[in-house]
């Protein structure tokens, strides 16, 4: 309550705590890491400098995602729709191919789960809080309205109750009830939208096996190993680019062509969108050692890859997620 009483240290870290999950719920709404980061710190600020007004007819919390649902709808009004690669354009023929990149905000960007991903007691709450932040989700997320968003979130994700999620909006829960039809209507017209919830979590015992196999024909550049591991229809995108390629012939005819200079690329391991995901580094040919390349995302169906997602922007991601811009070359430990 603002009884006067509460101390700058206090309200900076009752504020703080708030963080992550608020976040998570930027993220949901603007499709963008950056964005999302620039509008939870908006909403703190915004609170610290408002809370002499806070009267405690509700929970901090409440009233913090009141103020950063308003600064997201603020942020959406321009009405820009974050998307993936086949979001935007038919696939590519390998002999097709061609580079062609788009503006940083055409695209929906990866983000580190520990950044989004509060640590819940309850494995159900864990496991649906990783789905509700993976690509395809998200994606669908993208292309509801913004309000339709909110309460989508808010009601399915966060597990608001109606009543709750109409005194944020100032709006009725028939109103809510309503946005959320509409909402889950448009969710289930789109394919793909709970593709991944093939991906355990944690993951199982055969989808660690795979993602070692992965590890091995990527890093191998083995292409026969790799079409082992991807479906036929598998998915391949490379953002900033907008091409995108369908089927493990192309991709691995993409990786011996165009991506070529890959080979002899490192993996290291990253937690990305509630998915399996590994930063890759490839030669240096200047200094030597690995440069950063991209941050891969993959999906997981029915015993193989079925996505196969690359963010290329490695100046952008690798501090996002604390990774190093330059790797040693390894020596042989067996030696």
């Amino acid at each position: 309550m603002s009884d006067g009483t509460v101390t700058t240290a206090d309200l900076d870290v009752r504020l703080e705590k708030h963080r992550v999950e608020l976040t998570g719920y930027c993220y949901r709404m603007l499709g963008s890491s950056f964005e999302a980061e620039d509008a939870v710190q908006d909403t703190l600020v915004r609170a610290w400098r408002s809370y002499d007004k806070f009267e405690g007819r509700s929970s901090i919390r409440s009233w913090l995602y009141r103020i950063a649902t308003n600064v997201c709808l603020d942020m959406l009004t321009a009405g820009n729709k974050r998307a993936r690669p086949m979001d935007l354009t038919d696939s590519t023929p390998l002999a097709q191919a061609a580079l062609t990149p788009r503006p940083d905000n055409t695209w929906l960007e990866p983000m580190p789960d520990n950044r989004v991903l509060p640590t819940p007691s309850d494995p159900a709450e864990a496991a649906v809080a990783k789905e509700s932040v993976r690509l395809a989700f998200m994606a669908a997320l993208q292309q509801l309205p913004p309000k339709q968003r909110a309460v989508l979130i808010l009601r399915e994700v966060l597990a608001w109750k109606a009543s709750e999620v109409a005194e944020l909006l100032d709006t009725t829960v028939a109103s809510v009830n309503s946005a959320l039809q509409r909402a889950r209507a448009t969710l289930a017209e789109r394919d793909g939208a709970a593709e991944e919830g093939a991906v355990s979590d944690p993951l199982d015992e055969e989808q660690q096996k795979l993602l070692e196999r992965y590890v091995a024909a990527f890093e191998g550049y083995d292409m026969t190993a790799l079409t082992a591991l991807l479906h036929e229809d598998a998915v391949m995108t490379m953002p900033p680019f907008d091409l995108w390629l369908s089927g493990h012939e192309d991709i691995t005819g993409f990786m011996t062509t165009l991506g070529a200079p890959c080979a002899n690329s490192r993996l290291v391991p990253v937690e990305v969108n509630g998915l399996p995901g590994f930063a890759q580094y490839k030669p240096d040919p200047d200094e030597g050692g690995y440069m950063p390349w991209a941050v891969q995302v993959l999906e997981i169906s029915g015993g193989r890859i079925a996505g196969f997602h690359c963010f290329l922007d490695t100046k952008r991601w690798f501090p996002l997620f604390g990774l190093p811009l330059h790797l040693e070359a390894e020596t042989d430990e067996t030696e």
